[in-house]
């Protein structure tokens, strides 16, 4: 037997059209008030039919219209659909069909209508995750008819919100929030300029109810993506731009997008976020190794971070993305390495501070990080703008009640679409404006703190750090200093590297023109790409693009291009030996692993392939990178460039290559660690000198007191 519906304090308000503090008047002022029958003493629930005859018997209750039929038969059979996100595809059917045929539906029989849902639902039911087949139960009928109703007299996107309303709630909790649409609008318009066409395909990875997608829809993008880890939100997304974005190719998925990525090669022109806050479980040790890592592995408290590098890792070169962030992400100190090499790659461009009561959670004022990908041979930028919207006699943490302070939306939203427009045009020049607006240059950024609070430049007001959180960073920087200490003693040291003889042995070598003859490896390069006009359309399943930043960096490859493709990429391979074709800073190859295979061969690179019967990998990028062999091979002088038919190769047995080769593997492991002992070094030295000059923290007992 089913239980009789019940209802919330909220949900009354809604049902009578009167605030949830009348509803609680009448329940103090009038005894015959139906008592709770349900629910919790701090959130009680009452009857619905005990409240609809209350409400009814004194005038309260509106004339109730097909939404609030279908909100009152979701409460009624709710506990036999199981979830509300089956009825999704139903409305996104009804959506397709003109307002005589929506008629028509709504008249049929029982039987004929359940076989006309299943019929029309089958091909949207794959475009929303987390959908089934309806039940053919009695109760489910009923509900299916009323939404048939409602969609027939309300339109499809009044019937999806009264749908979807209270499916998912938002929570403190969770540090989840829906993006408000005048906030989600604002991030929509922020990633394309005045009069230039808008990016055709639009990335949100924590999508949520897909406001943000909806709003880029609007404005002309043509390709959505997006993912949650919350099914139904997902669902909801995907049917909220199956209905009202109907001219979109519309991708939504539900699952984890930082642990389980289900776009993993989509490049788009513009991503927007509105990041969940505060998580630690985000996986910081899954994912220690990930290369979307490009600025460092985030702190398990800097979750944010994670996102903001996992979207850039989705934009293309040149396009642009916008997330929400909370202000903490700006100048916490665990997080101040990242945000340096953020500033220093030219990836930020701006942060808008927003006043509190905007946007959940509502006592705090949330920022507008915004982000670009730089085009892989563009001039990095010398400037980034800081936006402080915040009136100067507001409190910046809110006004303690939780509410929105006074403020004119429209104002604010012009003021900052006008500065970023005016920055973006000429930021070198930008004309500051006093309290409000300030072009920083990137060198004045890369200091102790790396603090990206728009407040802080704008008007120049100090933020402090906590000791016990400076003194947590400390501890817990420098255990990682002492194990990645350990582990380069521990390359650096074990077996000795006896000498060769008396004199240095005189191997016969060849050059590796006479090896190409031979058949003993190959030479290849990047085809120049046609460039074209108008806006670029970024395959959702276009590869990573090593770059020869990447290889000198020993990063994971991180470019695309935004050329039109020849149709002549070349992929890298496992075992693939790449060198740059210049040289400014000394020598560097590499030898493509597994993370590399499948990725394509940018420009401004050689790639050498050895027939691993003949040559090893390792052993032949060993000696291509030699000093003097890249000397004798090069030419220039401020620009050093390499002609790799001129290097030269010893002619060795394979087995002895093999061991020269695992000699150059350990040399080159030997390097990545030391890469990552010295930054880990900068960043506790620097940490230390922070907490100490910022009076956070006490120099130790003695000079010579243990770590």
């Amino acid at each position: 037997m089913s239980q009789p519906a019940q209802v919330t304090a909220a949900e009354i308000s809604r049902l009578a059209g009167v605030t949830r503090a009348t509803v609680s008047n009448w329940r103090r002022r009038h005894p015959d008030f139906p008592a709770p029958s349900g629910g919790t003493e701090a959130s009680p629930a009452y009857d619905l039919e005990a409240v609809r005859t209350w409400l009814a018997a004194r005038g309260q209750l509106p004339a109730s219209s097909p939404a609030d039929d279908l909100r009152t038969a979701l409460r009624t059979s709710g506990s036999t659909l199981g979830h509300r996100s089956r009825l999704l595809p139903l409305v996104v059917a009804m959506s397709r069909i003109n307002d005589t045929e929506r008629q028509k539906v709504a008249g049929l029989s029982d039987d004929r209508l359940s076989t006309w849902v299943d019929e029309a639902t089958r091909s949207y039911a794959d475009d929303i995750p987390g959908t089934g087949n309806l039940s053919r139960h009695a109760a489910v009928a009923g509900l299916v008819r009323t939404l048939v109703h409602s969609v027939a007299e309300e339109g499809a996107t009044r019937t999806l919100e009264a749908l979807v309303e209270g499916d998912v709630d938002d929570t403190k909790a969770s540090s989840t929030y829906q993006t408000p649409a005048p906030v989600a609008e604002l991030m929509a318009d922020l990633v394309a300029a005045p009069g230039e066409p808008y990016p055709d395909t639009v990335f949100d990875p924590a999508c949520g109810g897909g406001s943000l997608l909806l709003s880029a829809a609007t404005r002309g993008a043509r390709n959505l993506y997006g993912q949650d880890i919350v099914p139904a939100q997902a669902a909801q997304a995907a049917a909220r731009l199956l209905v009202q974005a109907k001219a979109t190719e519309t991708q939504v998925r539900d699952g984890d997008s930082l642990r389980a990525d289900a776009f993993p090669n989509l490049m788009a022109g513009a991503v927007l976020c509105a990041p969940p806050y505060g998580h630690r479980d985000w996986g910081h040790d899954d994912l220690a190794y990930d290369p979307r890592w490009m600025f460092g592995l985030p702190p398990r408290n800097e979750s944010e971070l994670a996102w903001l590098q996992h979207c850039l890792a989705h934009l293309a070169p040149g396009g642009s993305a916008v997330l929400l962030m909370p202000p903490a992400a700006a100048e916490r100190s665990s997080g101040r390495r990242i945000r340096a090499e953020l500033v220093r790659s030219g990836a930020l461009r701006a942060v808008v501070a927003l006043p509190a009561g905007v946007a959940q959670p509502l006592h705090i004022g949330l920022h507008l990080w915004l982000l670009e990908q730089p085009l892989p041979q563009a001039p990095l930028p010398q400037h980034i703008l800081f936006l402080d919207t915040v009136p100067s006699d507001t409190s910046r943490t809110g006004n303690g009640t939780g509410k929105r302070p006074p403020s004119d939306w429209e104002t604010l939203r012009n003021i900052v679409l006008a500065t970023w427009h005016a920055f973006d045009r000429a930021p070198d020049s930008f004309d500051s404006v006093p309290g409000t607006a300030r072009a920083v240059a990137v060198i004045d950024l890369l200091d102790e703190a790396t603090d990206l609070t728009p407040t802080r430049h704008v008007r120049a007001t100090p933020v402090s750090a906590k000791p016990d959180e400076v003194a947590e960073i400390a501890h817990e920087l420098r255990n990682r200093l002492r194990r990645a200490a350990s582990g380069l003693m521990t390359l650096s040291g074990g077996q000795s590297w006896p000498p060769i003889g008396a004199d240095p042995v005189a191997w016969r070598t060849a050059t590796v023109a006479d090896l190409l003859r031979g058949d003993a490896l190959q030479l290849l390069r990047a085809a120049p790409a046609t460039r074209v006009s108008g806006p670029t359309i970024h395959d959702s399943l276009v590869s990573r693009t090593l770059t020869a930043r990447d290889v000198v960096s020993r990063r994971p490859a991180s470019g695309a291009t935004k050329d039109e493709p020849s149709g002549e990429e070349i992929t890298l391979q496992e075992g693939d030996v790449i060198l740059p074709e210049m040289l400014p800073g000394g020598g560097t190859t590499r030898v493509a692993d597994t993370n590399d295979a499948g990725k394509l061969l940018g420009r401004h690179l050689y790639l050498l392939r050895p027939d691993p019967a003949r040559l090893d990998p390792w052993f032949l990028a060993g000696f291509l990178a030699a000093e003097d062999n890249l000397k004798a091979a090069s030419s220039g002088t401020t620009i050093v460039r390499v002609d790799p038919r001129r290097l030269r190769v010893p002619l060795l047995p394979l087995a002895e290559q093999q061991r020269y080769g695992r000699a150059f593997r350990q040399l080159n492991a030997l390097r990545a660690a030391a890469d990552i002992a010295n930054r880990l070094a900068d960043e506790t030295a620097r940490t230390l000198a922070t907490g100490l000059t910022g009076g956070a923290l006490l120099p130790p007992e003695t000079a010579t007191s243990s770590t």
